[in-house]
């Protein structure tokens, strides 16, 4: 059995950026970044998940600070960008363009890509428009915004739905009978509702099913203490919301296609816990089989989350590679 009370036993010891920055990025957003590590090392830009969860100190500790410069933004919206939970011009094609401002503020030609679930869709996303800036791409928890993935997290039938019935109950019947076969767009009904105490149950809720399902062993006081903060709950659940209403501003099936000749000249690893709930295997194993030069690393005692020591564990292996 393995020791799951010593997650993130694997990652770095804990790092402060040395240099953060408010970088405006046109209409009314302004993002934050951070750099820490070496900044003469390997160029590492990170790319959170969500969308709408903001960057963690933690996955600075992904890579080893002696060999790599390690580069984190909030996305639109989120963290500690502003406006906070702001929906306006934030799309895809935004972000994307938002990471070319931001290597261009550094002084960045071309930057090794790294992130897990919607990060893992952005860095493909980013890779295929500008695979020119892009040195490599180390993904985790592999998510393309089609419609088989989002039913394994919101809709009934759904592996979620089956393996936390319990939670997945009080996601669902928050939703009048009739929206309940489309919760994604229930939902977002439920966002604007004028009913300030059913809408802030629904941003809890949609946040609460995806925190739940994340983690091969729940830490329930971790979960907890995200759940308490207000402004992650707040801009994950709009923010996430918003995309997947539009797949993501993307064409998931395309990238797919597209994926194995546009990216084939560039170093690619896959990463996927074997019981993962949030981002089904599947979807990495169809990747790798769109990208065979890609390698792929299946964790099989791991979930969702990079906390699993499983996935921290093969993450930083993989990350190592950039800097031999």
């Amino acid at each position: 059995m393995p020791d799951h009370s010593q997650a993130l036993r694997s990652l770095f010891p804990p790092i402060e950026p040395y240099e953060t920055g408010a970088l405006k990025v046109g209409g009314s957003h302004t993002l934050y970044y951070e750099c820490s590590g070496n900044r003469d090392g390997q160029p590492v830009l990170f790319l959170h998940g969500g969308p709408g969860t903001g960057s963690s100190p933690d996955t600075r500790r992904l890579f080893d600070p002696e060999h790599c410069y390690i580069i984190q933004f909030d996305q639109r919206g989120c963290g500690a960008s502003t406006p906070h939970g702001s929906l306006e011009d934030n799309t895809t094609p935004h972000l994307v363009e938002d990471m070319i401002k931001l290597l261009d503020q550094l002084n960045i030609d071309k930057v090794h890509l790294a992130g897990g679930s919607w990060g893992s869709t952005l860095a493909i996303a980013f890779a295929m428009a500008h695979p020119s800036r892009t040195r490599s791409i180390l993904i985790y928890g592999i998510f393309l915004c089609r419609t088989s993935e989002f039913k394994a997290l919101y809709f009934e039938g759904g592996v979620v739905s089956q393996i936390y019935p319990d939670v997945f109950a009080r996601f669902i019947e928050l939703l009048p009978p009739g929206e309940r076969a489309d919760p994604i767009s229930g939902y977002a009904k439920l966002f604007h509702s004028d009913n300030i105490e059913l809408r802030n149950n629904a941003l809890h809720m949609w946040t609460l099913l995806e925190q739940q399902a994340s983690r091969l062993i729940v830490d329930q006081k971790r979960l907890q203490t995200e759940m308490a903060n207000p402004d992650y709950v707040l801009s994950h659940s709009l923010i996430e919301n918003h995309y997947f209403q539009q797949n993501g501003f993307l064409d998931g099936d395309q990238l797919l296609a597209a994926a194995g000749a546009a990216l084939a000249d560039i170093p690619t690893h896959i990463i996927n816990g074997r019981y993962d709930l949030i981002c089904p295997i599947i979807t990495a194993h169809e990747l790798h089989k769109a990208m065979p030069h890609s390698k792929l690393t299946i964790v099989p005692d791991a979930g969702h989350s990079f906390r699993d020591p499983g996935m921290s564990d093969a993450i930083i292996g993989a990350s190592k590679e950039l800097h031999k």
